[in-house]
Parts: C-alpha cells; sequence; structure tokens
C-alpha cells in the first residue's frame, strides 16, 4: 500500500503525517506537491493540517484549486481512501467531497489541547480498530473547527451514518459536537483532531495509531492477501 501526503505552501502537518505512517504501519509514503497532477501510484491520500496559503480569504478555499484537487476528486471517485486531517478536513469541505463548512470557534479562539473523542461510526475503512462509541483522547489545534451544516445536510448525514467522530466536550461550537465525518461512500473522511499527532504515548495518546493500522487493514481486505508485503 502506498500513502500521498499533500504539501501546500503552509501546510504544517505533512511531516507529522508522513511520520505516522512510517511508525504505525511502515508502508511506503511520500510528500506530493500541490501542483502534481497525478496521483495513480497512490492507494490513500492523506490532506495534512496547518495554514494553506496563510488561510486567507478562507481556510481551504484557495487551496481547493490546486491542480492537485482534480486528482484527489478523481482518486475519491475511484474508491481510494482520502484523508483530510484539520486544515485538510476544510479542504476537502471546499472542494465539495465533504458536505458542510467550518466556522470560527465559537469562543473565537484557537484551542490547542487534547480531546476526548467518541467513535461514532467504527465501520469505516478509519475507524474498523476502534470499537463503536469508544473513547478516545486526540489533540486539536485549530480556530476555525466549529463543523456547520443546514438542517436537510445534517439528517442526510445521521441517516447515513456518516458522522465518524463527536466530541465529549464539544471545544468550537460544532452542530451535534461533530468532529469528523465522511461521505456516503466511507472512503472519504474528514476530521479536524490529529491523530498523527497521537501515535506514541510519548505524545500523551497512541489511540491515533488504529486509524493507520485501519487503513491498512482495509485496503488488505480489498485487495487480498497477495497485497500483504
Amino acid at each position: 500500500m502506498k500513502f500521498a501526503v499533500l504539501v501546500f505552501p503552509g501546510s504544517n502537518c505533512d511531516i507529522d503525517c508522513y511520520k505516522a505512517v512510517e511508525e504505525t504501519i511502515g508502508e511506503p509514503v511520500d510528500y506530493v506537491w500541490h501542483t502534481a497532477t497525478d496521483l495513480s501510484a497512490y492507494d490513500c491520500i492523506l490532506v495534512p493540517g496547518g495554514f494553506s496559503y496563510g488561510d486567507y480569504l478562507r481556510c481551504g478555499a484557495i487551496s481547493r484549486f490546486a491542480p492537485v484537487m482534480s486528482e484527489v476528486a478523481k482518486a475519491a471517485e475511484q474508491g481510494k481512501y482520502i484523508l483530510g486531517i484539520c486544515n485538510g478536513f476544510q479542504i476537502l469541505t471546499e472542494a465539495g467531497l465533504l458536505p458542510g463548512a467550518l466556522l470560527r470557534n465559537t469562543s473565537m479562539k484557537f484551542r490547542c489541547h487534547d480531546t476526548v473523542l467518541k467513535v461514532a461510526n467504527n465501520r469505516t475503512p478509519f475507524t474498523t480498530d476502534f470499537s463503536e462509541n469508544e473513547e478516545i483522547v486526540i489533540p486539536i489545534a485549530h480556530g476555525e473547527g466549529n463543523y456547520y451544516c443546514d438542517e436537510e445536510t445534517l439528517a442526510r448525514l445521521q441517516e447515513n451514518n456518516q458522522i465518524v467522530f463527536t466530541y465529549s466536550s464539544n471545544p468550537n461550537g460544532s452542530v451535534l459536537d461533530i468532529a469528523g465525518i465522511c461521505n456516503e461512500r466511507g472512503n472519504v473522511v474528514g476530521m479536524m483532531p490529529h491523530p498523527e499527532r497521537a501515535v506514541n504515548s510519548l505524545l500523551g495518546s497512541e489511540d491515533g495509531k488504529r486509524m493507520f493500522t485501519s487503513i491498512l487493514k482495509a485496503w488488505r481486505d480489498t485487495h487480498g492477501a497477495a497485497s500483504v508485503r
């Protein structure tokens, strides 16, 4: 299995994502610049956090037009795994790959601390190594993590079981305490908390490891025994 970590001007969690893949599952991983026009070699694409283009205009609003995002859309259509974390989540919503939008935290302050999440859906390719409703510790670091969508979209998210993670104690005002969602197919996930920063006990939590092991397991299940190195 091969991973791509996208890099935009202003990304600052790309190295964290790269190292998380190396440490948790040891699969091949590359940095891919935002001007790339071919992602066909990759099975999973990580859209990392940071401040792409300085978050000017609106978080993710400029990155959404980067050449690589057309390839991300193609990969999503092909059923490849896409994980957007923090600013990556914002980019995926701006690109229309996930519904809704991320607004300013209701506190109007940047929040950076551990959070307790509930695994609301453990049947996505990203969450099978968790138990349903399990509580896990994953850090946040954002000023615009307040997930919002209209009532019709929210009803659809609930009906299709697209709410993947919720906050036990809502830090930003997100509707229904939403911390992460997926598309209807389940192969695209966006979340504000940072699982790549929770893969070692030295960081305060190892709970993020299981997102990466879940992805690898899902890919191997899909591609058969021949995919095991």
